[in-house]
């Protein structure tokens, strides 16, 4: 009997070492945190949001958010290795996936872009800025966006004189100052212009073009994939919070984190934003044809080369 009793005592304990042996294992797997950079446009409200009212906390995870005011800083913070993801848009990611440097599209982002007029201009639509300086940044989203914009009315790519001008405040500013006869800006820059005077002539949503993104390093997505699924969890209860709370509400908090001039808080209507999904493949395949049809990129990628499914 003695035998029998030392034998299940050992059991007991050999049963107890290993219970705590799978408690340090579970500890090892919290999650690890991650580093995402936003800019001063709508598409970053919902992480903002995310990151305030803590549905980041709740999930358990730890998201440090960087601003930028150009793209260009952006993917060279991203390109460096200080972020793991950041909002952006398929050019971008077309042109870090040509340059070697791998990424992968997330989910789409709800934001718009406007070419706006300058107040002193006698424009009502895209053709009356045939021959006018248009300021844009090159070789992004907002170029992209301005050549839709021409191709829509049967104008010609070059029958407007884009000027470069790759920061988004001071691409407003001289709008605003009368230096230029246009500009395309994303929200909320286009909404305070037409609140400072300026003239709205058409947009991105107008057009149906959809081409702002999330992206995430491939190897964020390979080695993060439990931290970018709590990140998006976190991400739709902020969209759940924004869609169902009046602006007067949180329009405050969003001016502080973002940047954006105070003006915003009576100039800008936000959208009604979505939960985070996949892109359509037409907005990938039209994005590309574009860059293809520039030379800004030799390759010819395909929707499953850019875009990853994290959400089944």
């Amino acid at each position: 009997m003695k035998k029998y009793l030392l034998l299940a005592i050992s059991l007991i304990c050999v049963f107890a070492v290993m219970v705590s042996g799978c408690g340090n294992k579970q500890s090892d797997k919290e999650l690890q945190a991650i580093t995402v950079g936003v800019m001063p446009d709508i598409d970053s409200v919902p992480i903002i949001i995310a990151q305030e009212k803590g549905y980041f906390a709740e999930e358990g995870l730890k998201v440090n958010i960087q601003q930028f005011k150009s793209a260009m800083d952006r993917d060279a913070a991203l390109q460096s290795g200080n972020l793991d993801g950041a909002i952006s848009d398929l050019l971008a990611v077309a042109f870090a996936k040509s340059g070697g440097f791998d990424v992968k599209v997330t989910a789409y982002t709800d934001g718009d872009y406007k070419l706006i007029a300058g107040k002193n201009e006698n424009v009502t639509s895209p053709k009356d800025l045939v021959g006018k300086d248009v300021a844009v940044s090159k070789n992004t989203i907002i170029e992209y966006v301005t050549d839709q914009i021409s191709v829509s009315q049967s104008m010609k790519e070059d029958s407007i004189n884009k000027v470069v001008i790759p920061q988004i405040p001071t691409r407003l500013e001289m709008l605003q100052n009368g230096k230029l006869a246009a500009a395309t800006l994303p929200e909320p820059m286009g909404s305070i212009a037409v609140a400072n005077g300026c003239k709205f002539v058409t947009d991105s949503e107008q057009l149906g073009i959809n081409p702002g993104v999330m992206m995430f390093t491939a190897k964020c997505v390979d080695n993060k994939k439990a931290e970018l699924q709590a990140f998006y969890r976190a991400y739709n209860k902020a969209v759940k919070y924004l869609n169902e709370h009046p602006q007067d509400e949180y329009m405050d908090l969003i001016i502080e984190k973002s940047g954006f001039p105070a003006i915003a808080k009576t100039a800008l209507k936000l959208p009604k934003y979505r939960e985070a999904g996949l892109p359509q493949e037409k907005d990938v395949v039209d994005c590309m044809k574009w860059m293809n049809s520039k030379g800004l990129i030799k390759q010819e990628f395909s929707y499953k080369d850019l875009v990853v499914d994290l959400f089944k």
